[in-house]
């Protein structure tokens, strides 16, 4: 491995210093496994020091030893070395001349103990209502900061701030469902809710909330989370959850679309909810927001046009997704360029339901360019259950292709083998 042969001649011979815009670095000041600058440097239960992503990444490999010495590690706790780092910014500041740029100073991860004292003072029942809920914030705070912190802050706190969601008094509850948004949930705690029909019915209430965004992307997080049949039929039912969905997702910023549509596709696996949420508008919804969905997380992408599918197989939900201007052409958009398979399936998948019948929604699916992402999925190696929808679609479009003559003999992209 290549961080092992640095890490044996590093005790012994240091490496020649490395130029930095002509500038050598003393190698007191290079991280071991990198022999790069260190800009955040931490020592290990060894003393030796590394820089943070270095051996972060060392650790993550699954090694148990210190890369320098070869000991084992009896824990993994990376300790800031302050004094390293100060003396390595007050050598970049006198290189300044030569080009060289001060480090900035890192932001440390959220320290367990200070997560852990912050949670009992959310927890402590005896404390003023304000300090519990500034707590909660802190603790929110804290997770938003950086992914690092957030895996801090959820590993201490998650359970106990998803029970502090439904308790007694609204205001505690709100702040922790805030925070809960931030920490990230489990199926367990999601599975915590579905259980108990009181708490279904505050998550109902929390979904409606229009004094905090935030509470109500922590309760889209929860419904999200669902993973029986059974949770999500039981959540689904309750009066106004899914309509609190439908409303983020129609009224929300970026991400309250996001986790209104996480939560209605998770509702929507269950067949009895379907009918619900066409009824309470989600087809319009969702295909509004399709467009936008092309520079976020493919996942999503492929979520809403799952769900765009699965809510054209209800009664009124062809009819829903046909009355949004410009669906066709998105579903077709949705498709193209760097579109997974998954999106490609998902979406032909509605055209065929969406453009059926009507010869005017065929020519304009045509017009958008769709055949020619047919045939390419049908060529590309995708998924049978893909090339069967492909297959069905072009069926379905034959009589509206241009040239009708060109096609004459590609009878093998419209029949399943």
């Amino acid at each position: 491995m290549r961080g092992e042969v640095r890490a044996r001649r590093l005790p012994d011979t240091p490496a020649p210093p490395l130029d930095l815009v002509g500038v050598q670095i003393p190698y007191h000041f290079r991280c071991p496994i990198s022999l790069e600058l260190m800009r955040d440097p931490v020592t290990v239960s060894t003393g030796q020091t590394y820089d943070r992503p270095s051996i972060e990444s060392w650790f993550a490999m699954g090694n148990t030893t210190c890369p320098v010495t070869r000991c084992p590690l009896p824990d993994f706790t990376l300790i800031p070395n302050h004094t390293l780092r100060r003396l390595i910014q007050e050598w970049c500041v006198a290189h300044r001349s030569d080009g060289v740029e001060r480090i900035p100073t890192p932001k440390q991860p959220a320290d367990p103990t200070l997560v852990r004292l912050l949670l009992a003072q959310a927890s402590a029942g005896d404390a003023s209502l304000s300090s519990r809920i500034a707590a909660l914030r802190r603790l929110r705070a804290l997770a938003c900061e950086s992914e690092k912190n957030r895996a801090v802050v959820s590993t201490y706190t998650r359970s106990a701030i998803a029970e502090m969601a439904f308790g007694a008094d609204l205001d505690l509850a709100v702040g922790a469902m805030e925070a809960l948004a931030a920490v990230g949930v489990t199926e367990r705690e999601s599975a915590m809710v579905a259980a108990r029909p009181e708490r279904v019915a505050m998550l109902a209430g929390m979904i409606r909330l229009e004094s905090s965004a935030e509470a109500r992307i922590g309760a889209a997080a929860l419904v999200e989370g669902m993973r029986t049949a059974e949770a999500r039929e039981a959540v689904g039912g309750a009066d106004g959850v899914i309509e609190g969905l439908v409303a983020l997702v129609e009224n929300g910023d970026s991400r309250a679309v996001r986790a209104g549509m996480r939560g209605l596709f998770s509702l929507c696996l269950a067949k009895e909810n379907r009918g619900r949420a066409v009824m309470a508008g989600a087809a319009e919804a969702v295909v509004r927001r399709i467009g936008e969905m092309y520079s976020v997380e493919r996942g999503d992408l492929e979520r809403a046009l799952a769900t765009v599918e699965l809510l054209c197989r209800v009664e009124g939900g062809r009819e829903a997704v046909v009355g949004v201007e410009g669906a066709v052409a998105d579903l077709v958009r949705a498709m193209t360029g760097k579109a997974t398979e998954r999106a490609a399936e998902h979406a032909a998948g509605a055209l065929v339901a969406v453009v059926g019948g009507s010869e005017t929604l065929q020519e304009e699916a045509v017009a958008a360019g769709v055949v020619t992402q047919l045939l390419l999925m049908v060529q590309s190696g995708c998924s049978d259950r893909a090339r069967r929808k492909a297959q069905m679609l072009l069926k379905i479009l034959r009589p509206a292709w241009p040239m009708q003559d060109l096609f004459a003999n590609s009878d093998d992209f419209l029949h399943p083998f």
